[in-house]
């Protein structure tokens, strides 16, 4: 049978969907432009009259925390339109195109029911704001809290758009009908949940989210579904402190920080500084065997200081780097490895989203670890290098020439302005000039300067695009760690995180099989729910633990994200290795053998990292 219907009415609906659909993307988009600029002149305004003009801002904070909450929510909005929001797709990847679309259909319309779950008691929420009244701008909390309920209502539009503009025939009305009668299943066994105790947290938590992950349905969405079916069936607790939880993990102050490092790193795309900085490593290192693979890893490492997106380093280094390398004889899965490789690597490198994450869900100093980031980086790149000379040390260079001093001395002038810019990031933090979360606006100022003064490449007409795709990833990311927030929540008014406490405290070996426990866990936790969910689900219950067994918590904090990357990284669940396969336009099968030995390079690296703290912590 087909999978499309040829009613013509089907034709005109599916086709008034798409317009409608376009209509609501720029309806959210262009606020959504608006409110990324606003918070960066916000920010940058509370750093000039605090440091420069010693006269602070009262309000800044509050106008910030405000406006970003609305960006939060547009952002969400506009990525559930693109499709962008994290789904863990390496199951349904493999069916067939008809059931493949099917699956898509049931994720949809799991989203759908989640939000027409949430949608009155966020309305309830931001209703009850109304009595708390922000102290600087003395206005109701209700101006910031109808975010929620909004953007809620905004992506219930979004969700049904996209049933009435995909789902064509029967196969709509099957995907609708079997999460309704999955829904209405639940609901009818409500009594019976209430009765069964902790044994709720396998059914909702373990094998609910376990199976709407590997259907596909979005992470977020998935935890939120979980989260809220469990409150609400087997607990007392009224459902609107869901939305407070998910309102504290969003929109936290701190978090602010991950639009404005995105759309930094987009400007140094765009402006060349990335290029810059890859010109100069290629001339100092093209002529040894190898050496451009040392300078990929070189390069991943000085981006990722000032990007602290992974996407947006990949994105900035592989199509600069791989025409060259593949004319060369490097071969196409080998580049992807690599690639990938050293997305996991620099996962701990200053200003990363993850290390911002981390410390505003643990309350570990995010100064401390940025200072603490930078050598777990090395030891990891160190351990990859040894893998490149080996791989390719009789590598032919006869037809290579060797950069003569004054090229390569040209080339580092050039790239001096772009290489200074993570020391200037790190000594504003350091200095006390600015914040972790204000830091980006002096990064963005310095990089509009440098592209308009320096580079002369600033293409005006790439900045809308770029500051909607900066909502939309940060839309993506932060509605995961809303959504992670409500879930942890609920797990540790559960017991669960007492009852973990105690398995982890009770592990042979001390703080060592907590390290080697952890590694493990947080490599599987990396690949099944990518980075930022698992950070944010499990660090919260994790740290103390640490704390109480005597590992330092920055030593810890290292630990985890490296484990965490390499899941995040490694086929065949790492979302990670695609997104690099993607930027690379090379195919996943290709670089499924190399990586293994850049894995088993990082695996080395990240146990010499849990065994000597010093690396983590010996400039604190």
């Amino acid at each position: 049978m087909s999978l499309h219907t040829h009613d013509p009415s089907d034709v005109i609906g599916r086709a008034w969907a798409v317009k409608a659909s376009a209509v609501l993307g720029w309806l959210t988009e262009i606020p959504a432009a608006v409110l990324v600029v606003a918070e960066i002149l916000v920010l940058l305004a509370g750093v000039i009259f605090r440091y420069a003009l010693h006269k602070p801002l009262i309000w800044s904070d509050e106008l910030a925390s405000m406006l970003f909450l609305w960006l939060s929510l547009f952002g969400s909005v506009i990525a559930l339109n693109r499709g962008e929001h994290m789904r863990m797709t390496a199951i349904v990847g493999m069916m067939k195109p008809r059931a493949r679309a099917f699956f898509d259909m049931i994720a949809i319309a799991a989203a759908v029911a989640f939000l027409l779950m949430i949608l009155h008691p966020a309305i309830e929420y931001a209703q009850e704001e109304a009595y708390v009244v922000m102290p600087a701008l003395e206005i109701p909390n209700t101006w910031r809290a109808a975010a929620i309920p909004v953007g809620t209502a905004l992506m219930l539009m979004v969700g049904l758009l996209k049933l009435a503009q995909h789902a064509t025939g029967r196969d709509a009305v099957i995907a609708i009908l079997v999460v309704a009668a999955i829904v209405g299943g639940f609901y009818a066994l409500g009594p019976v949940f209430r009765t069964l105790g902790n044994y709720n947290l396998l059914i909702f938590f373990l094998f609910g989210v376990g199976v709407m992950v590997l259907m596909a349905v979005p992470i977020a969405f998935s935890f939120g579904l979980a989260t809220f079916a469990y409150i609400s069936l087997s607990t007392h607790t009224p459902s609107m402190v869901v939305i407070g939880r998910f309102d504290e993990g969003m929109g936290h102050l701190i978090l602010l920080a991950v639009p404005l490092f995105v759309f930094l790193g987009q400007l140094i795309e765009m402006t060349g500084m990335a290029k810059a900085m890859v010109a100069f490593l290629a001339s100092l290192l093209g002529h040894v065997r190898g050496g451009l693979h040392y300078v990929l890893v070189g390069a991943m490492y000085l981006v990722s200081g000032i990007s602290g997106s992974k996407a947006a380093d990949m994105a900035a280094v592989a199509p600069v780097l791989f025409p060259e390398m593949t004319k060369r004889g490097a071969k196409p899965g080998d580049l992807v490895a690599l690639l990938s490789a050293t997305g996991a690597q620099t996962e701990t490198i200053p200003p990363s989203i993850v290390l911002i994450t981390i410390g505003s869900v643990t309350g570990v100093s995010i100064a401390a670890l940025f200072t603490g980031g930078l050598l777990p980086a090395l030891v990891l790149a160190i351990a990859l290098c040894s893998v490149v000379w080996w791989r390719y040390r009789d590598e032919d260079l006869s037809g290579v020439a060797k950069a003569s001093w004054g090229e390569v001395g040209r080339a580092f002038i050039i790239s001096v302005p772009a290489i200074a810019l993570p020391f200037v990031i790190r000594a504003a933090v350091i200095e006390g000039v600015a914040t972790a979360t204000e830091v980006s606006t002096i990064g963005i100022v310095y990089s509009v300067v440098a592209g308009l003064l320096i580079y002369r490449r600033f293409d005006f007409r790439r900045l809308f695009p770029m500051l909607v795709d900066t909502a939309a990833l940060s839309g993506a990311i932060l509605f995961i760690i809303g959504a992670a927030t409500g879930m942890a929540w609920a797990l540790t008014q559960s017991g669960f995180s007492n009852a973990l406490a105690e398995a982890m405290r009770a592990l042979p070996g001390g703080s060592a099989s907590f390290l080697a426990v952890s590694i493990v866990a947080f490599v599987v936790l990396g690949s099944v729910l990518e980075g930022i969910p698992a950070i944010v689900l499990f660090g919260p219950l994790l740290f103390p633990i640490a704390k109480q067994v005597g590992v330092n918590e920055v030593h810890y904090s290292m630990v985890v994200i490296l484990a965490m990357g390499m899941g995040l990284f490694a086929p065949p669940f790492g979302v990670g290795y695609y997104a690099a396969c993607a930027i690379s336009r090379i195919s996943p099968d290709a670089g499924m053998k190399p990586i293994v030995g850049y894995m088993i390079a990082l695996l080395i690296g990240l146990i010499i990292v849990a065994a000597v703290p010093w690396i983590s912590t010996g400039f604190l």
